[in-house]
């Protein structure tokens, strides 16, 4: 007879009470998981998030209470379950999972991982992380109705990474209110002021300056501190956004000189932010008044496609400011507008707005027809959603403990239910990506790049880090002397250009390519990963209309090719050797130089050096 320890059999019971977990993430999932986790007899749990509680969370995020705002998530979260479980032994850490001290012996440790992330980068590296310590990875979203959950074991099923993922939708608030780095965080901004001043007012979609980002103080004490100053009992006191600009009749330089200048100078005193960026640069109306071109040229091309200079998109703000202040008041007090992608004021401000910010923080400015593209609808956080995906997660989680993993499955949450009247969908987990640079049994990357224009610094942070996910790579030269030619120590890393390094190789490659073709890099194209649509400087962003998903990623689509027309180009193999190596290698193959002046390159590189602290 089976015997029963509350619903579980006591052999699985007992396993829980002995084996070590890890939580990443104690946000929308991560509250609901730790309940759950505590709930079903897990006793060794640990729990890690960077983020800090906001009065926005309270309405979904159950372990947190008004009193807490400012206050690290994963300390309360631990808090608050031991309420539902005291004799748990709960670890909770305030800090990044990409913190190089959470290295591959730290994720040996556990016998399961749950992931209850936000982001991208963050999923990536734990998905590689739990390979390289082959430890089972749950992995888990949820995009307002919509929810998924799956499992990850090497050798065994695909990685996170295995397949290429819609473009991500939503973003860590702290990402757009202080240290935007990408277009579409702008365009994120850009939406959530139109609200904030013409629309309804949400907790969630705040603009200004975020002072309590868990980046900008590592300790807890200082971030609570900050958030609590102008608070009462969890209530913020202040004046709403809407009411600031109402009490200064919309005027549009005053709204241009607080977004864009106060409150970037403000941005600047949390100095810890910008250590490892490029600092944001304020504006100031009446300095770009007094600097702005006499006469402006007429931009070629269609309207829409064209992108104006600084000033131009000042003109457009207050334009735009203007006319949505008289449709507001045309519709009477207490009204509000819709923010419509199809009406042109309200179009027109998001796309002056976002490109303001956007040559603030060091970005290429967009045309009104890429703002236009990349502007989609922000998916709401559901409670219920969130509690659904949590329960799946344990559910799954008990499959691999009772040594049940081909029971395991992806199981995806509908907001509808299918033809079988079901919300919930269970899917074979598919096998590891013959293709996959991640996970593959021997994963390789092709990248073609012009190595007269490619320095070694694009290399190392354009496509090793920013492109292939790469924490702090280092990459030796195999030629008998160990050269080194990107290291993981800060301001080693020389910024020559790649075809400088050529000539040393010249005796080390063992055969020589020669490939013709009347393809080219398209222009200003960086660089192209063989098989994808090509990566552009600066970075890409993507164009098309914005799909429903629980994650990010890209469409992939493009075919290599060399140059025939007297430019260098190399096309490179990034490769991932065994994981326990620290350090990557590369072996150029340099042939002798065609008649059209083409020169095709092979580089190895160990994809492991994202583990390198």
């Amino acid at each position: 007879m089976v015997q029963l320890v509350g619903s579980l059999r006591r052999e699985l019971a007992e396993s829980l009470s002995t084996c070590k977990v890890l939580v990443v993430g104690a946000g929308g999932i991560g509250c609901e998981l730790l309940k759950n986790l505590v709930l079903t007899g897990f006793k060794n749990i640990e729990v890690i998030d960077l983020d800090t509680i906001d009065v926005s969370n309270l309405n979904r995020q159950f372990l947190f209470q008004k009193k807490h705002v400012g206050k690290s998530k994963a300390q309360v979260a631990k808090e608050s379950a031991l309420q539902f479980c005291p004799s748990a032994n709960i670890t909770a850490y305030h800090d990044s999972i990409m913190n190089p001290d959470y290295n591959v012996e730290f994720f040996r440790k556990f016998m399961l991982v749950m992931n209850a992330l936000d982001n991208r980068a963050a999923r990536n590296h734990v998905n590689r992380m739990c390979l390289a310590a082959d430890i089972p990875l749950i992995e888990s979203g949820t995009a307002g109705y919509l929810g998924q959950v799956t499992v990850i074991k090497k050798g065994m099923t695909e990685c996170y990474e295995c397949q290429p993922k819609p473009t991500q939708k939503t973003f860590p608030g702290c990402t757009i209110r202080n240290t935007p780095s990408e277009p579409i965080h702008c365009i994120v901004w850009a939406k959530y002021l139109f609200n904030q001043l013409f629309g309804e007012e949400d907790a969630d979609q705040e603009v200004s300056p975020d002072t309590a980002d868990p980046e900008a103080a590592w300790n807890p004490e200082d971030t609570a501190a900050r958030a609590t100053a102008s608070e009462k009992d969890g209530d913020i006191k202040r004046v709403s956004t809407k009411e600031w600009a109402r009490s200064t009749g919309y005027d549009s330089v005053k709204l241009f000189n607080k977004l864009f200048k106060d409150d970037i100078m403000y941005l600047l005193t949390m100095d810890k932010l910008w250590k490892k960026r490029k600092a944001p640069i304020p504006l100031d109306w009446q300095q770009l008044e007094n600097m702005r071109p006499q006469e402006e040229s007429p931009a070629s091309g269609l309207k829409d496609q064209q992108v104006l200079g600084v000033w131009g998109y000042c003109q457009l703000f207050q334009h735009s400011v203007e006319t949505l202040r008289l449709q507001l008041q045309e519709k009477g007090e207490g009204s509000e507008l819709v923010w419509d992608k199809d009406d042109p004021p309200a179009m027109d401000f998001v796309t002056a707005a976002a490109n303001l910010r956007m040559h603030i923080f060091s970005m290429n400015m967009k045309s009104r027809f890429d703002v236009k593209s990349m502007a989609g609808n922000i998916i709401p956080a559901i409670a219920t959603t969130n509690a659904v995906i949590a329960g799946l997660i344990v559910l799954e989680g008990l499959k691999i403990l009772s040594g049940e993993l081909e029971s395991c499955r992806t199981i995806f949450l509908n907001k509808c239910p299918n033809l079988r009247k079901k919300l919930l969908v269970p899917c074979i987990l598919d096998p590891p990506s013959a293709n996959c640079y991640v996970c593959a049994s021997k994963p390789e990357v092709t990248v073609k790049l012009n190595v007269q224009k490619t320095t070694v610094l694009s290399l190392q942070d354009r496509i090793l880090k920013e492109r292939f996910g790469m924490v702090a790579p280092d990459v030796q030269i195999e030629d008998g002397k160990g050269t080194i030619l990107i290291s993981s120590e800060e301001g080693e890393t020389e910024g020559k250009v790649l075809l400088g390094f050529l000539s040393i190789l010249q005796g080390i490659f063992l055969q020589e390519q020669e490939k013709h073709s009347d393809e080219e890099l398209e222009r200003d194209v960086e660089f192209e990963v063989v098989g994808e649509a090509p990566d552009k400087a600066p970075p890409p962003q993507n164009n098309q209309e914005e799909v429903n998903s629980i994650t990010n990623g890209n469409k992939d689509s493009a075919q290599p090719s060399t140059s025939s027309k007297g430019e260098h180009h190399c096309s490179f193999c990034v490769h991932k050797q065994k994981h326990e190596e620290l350090l990557g290698s590369i072996v150029e193959k340099v042939p002798t130089p065609l008649a059209s002046g083409a020169i095709v390159a092979s580089v190895k590189h160990s994809l492991q050096t994202f583990f390198v602290a």
